[in-house]
């Protein structure tokens, strides 16, 4: 492999993996793939089925559930992959969403919408973004290299949905974050980017959205890998010079005047 994204000997940390279906699992294996040791974390104890299917796939890998949304989580992920192979190189966060289970938490025109309701999407978005930055940048720093890679969407920094003020603010804010974190860790050695995927055809995507996705110059939505990629090349060695940046994945949905 290249040294441009050899990975070898580093440890990477991903949030949001415990879909087997979703871009944070994808990109877990692209990283393990890039020769990384990675810690992987969700919600839900299904994080440790996630860890045996990248031990199945000859990867060094360790999970830890955990709701990113309290502040005691995000020093124990990165206390779990400094415990466990002493250093923590890469964070993807990935962890934040719309909430599938309580989609009310974060739909809704804004006269509708009541402040707990806008303050829940920002703890999951925003809230947990700040947390995980916070708590692993000073290692990162204090190592001289490092890679973070938040995980936004085209919703907000780029475009915007009917019914969705708080998810859009979240996202944006997340990319602001990035852009801010760029200035003050590269001194460091230590790139802050973000991703905004489009469409992506997870186990979670629903029918309006597959045919959302139809509907882009692509003509289909994308496959959780093809955000991966994008993700794993803004954490590999050969992107040192990319800080402060918002790469949009989203098959050229954002830039068509016409649809089809």
């Amino acid at each position: 492999m290249s040294s441009a994204f050899d990975l070898t000997g580093r440890t990477a940390l991903v949030t949001g993996a415990g879909s087997p279906t979703g871009i944070g699992f994808a990109t877990a294996r692209l990283l393990a793939a890039m020769g990384a040791s990675v810690v992987i974390s969700s919600t839900t104890d299904r994080i440790h089925d996630r860890v045996r299917e990248l031990r199945a796939d000859g990867a060094e890998a360790t999970g830890v559930p955990g709701d990113l949304t309290d502040p005691a989580t995000a020093p124990q992920l990165v206390a779990a992959a400094i415990e466990r192979w002493g250093r923590l190189d890469v964070v993807v966060q990935n962890a934040g969403m719309t909430s599938v289970s309580e989609p009310q938490l974060e739909s809704g025109a804004i006269e509708i919408m009541d402040y707990a309701l806008w303050r829940a999407s920002l703890s999951r978005n925003l809230d947990t973004t700040f947390l995980m930055a916070k708590a692993c940048l000073p290692v990162m720093s204090a190592a001289g290299w490092g890679r973070l890679v938040l995980v936004s969407s085209v919703s907000g920094p780029v475009m915007a949905m009917r019914g969705e003020p708080a998810y859009a603010a979240a996202k944006s804010g997340m990319v602001g974050l990035a852009r801010a974190l760029a200035i003050d860790s590269a001194p460091h050695g230590v790139t802050v980017n973000a991703v905004a995927p489009g469409w992506i055809e997870t186990g979670s995507q629903t029918p309006h959205e597959y045919e959302q996705g139809r509907a882009t110059p692509m003509g289909r939505s994308a496959q959780p890998e093809e955000v991966a990629a994008t993700i794993c090349w803004l954490a590999s060695p050969g992107a040192s010079y990319v800080t402060g940046q918002c790469l949009v994945v989203d098959g050229g949905n954002s830039i068509a005047e016409e649809r089809a």
